[in-house]
């Protein structure tokens, strides 16, 4: 990576860092809808020429305008280490292309980037994500955060631990989360009284077992959570989507979902993660009106 003033080149990608924006110039590396919409975050909205994004108290607009992207926030820093603008997908989709079966996923997701969100909070969003819809897993994101912090006159931040866990089940129960509300309440009671930073610290296989603990978090949430709220890439979710893809192009033998994961891990190493979004991506239906 290389820096002239507050210019910032990776490669072929150039991104500028002005006082409430950043801009570059469309990419094969950047698509806002397949970022947004790849069933990595939940908080994001469509507005005319693009969308509106929130992660922790930030919030930042991504407007595709012809040839030029603008992100505009406040804190432009927190949204290049949130689109993860620092990393070289370029390198990364050129070397998973020598895997012949990846080459139409890639081409189909080429946008896609793996976002940093907010650990506490994507916790949260994954313990409500289990056998879900986004509309629906959106719906309770944007009830709970009615009593989160604004941000502006429109927008709030999603509620911290330490609040939500002083919260009685009563408030759970309203949120129209169904079986999901005994999850959602014992998660901010562990989450109040835990230092994430020091979690975050955790190697891979402690980070994955401390997950698992928590009350509603199974292998694939736990997974899910690491990959989007700790960005470890090596981790590969596996749900139904995933199962058939295991089923069409790796079955070696009827696997349980954790052990087709752990499969998968070992045979991508780093970019599991990444190679799961192209995946992931391209099967389910919804991706496909992108086209």
């Amino acid at each position: 990576m290389k820096f002239c003033g507050n210019c910032c080149i990776i490669l072929l990608v150039e991104y500028k860092i002005e006082k409430n924006k950043i801009t570059f110039l469309k990419n094969d590396d950047f698509d806002a809808k397949s970022i947004l919409e790849c069933g990595q975050m939940f908080r994001y909205y469509k507005i005319d020429g693009g969308y509106e994004v929130i992660t922790g108290k930030h919030l930042a607009k991504v407007m595709e305008d012809g040839e030029k992207v603008e992100i505009i926030t406040s804190e432009p820093e927190v949204f290049v280490r949130f689109f993860d603008l620092d990393e070289d997908y370029s390198r990364i989709k050129k070397e998973l292309s020598k895997y012949e079966f990846l080459r139409g996923a890639i081409e189909h997701g080429k946008g896609i980037r793996i976002a940093r969100g907010e650990p506490e909070e994507v916790i949260f969003f994954f313990v409500i994500s289990q056998n879900n819809n986004i509309k629906r897993i959106q719906k309770i994101i944007e009830k709970m955060s009615e009593i989160g912090e604004p941000i502006d006159e429109k927008h709030k931040a999603f509620p911290k631990a330490k609040v939500l866990a002083k919260k009685p089940m009563e408030y759970f129960k309203s949120l129209g989360a169904g079986y999901r509300d005994v999850f959602l309440f014992e998660t901010a009671k562990v989450l109040g009284e835990t230092d994430l930073e020091k979690i975050a610290a955790l190697p891979d296989d402690e980070l994955y077992k401390w997950l698992l603990s928590i009350k509603g978090v199974g292998p694939k949430v736990a997974s899910c959570i690491m990959l989007f709220g700790f960005h470890r890439t090596s981790c590969f979710p596996v749900d139904t989507w995933i199962e058939k893809v295991y089923r069409q192009y790796f079955f070696v033998g009827e696997k349980t979902r954790p052990q087709i994961s752990q499969y998968l891990s070992k045979k991508f190493g780093a970019m599991s993660g990444i190679v799961q979004q192209y995946l992931f991506y391209n099967i389910r239906p919804e991706s496909k009106d992108k086209h």
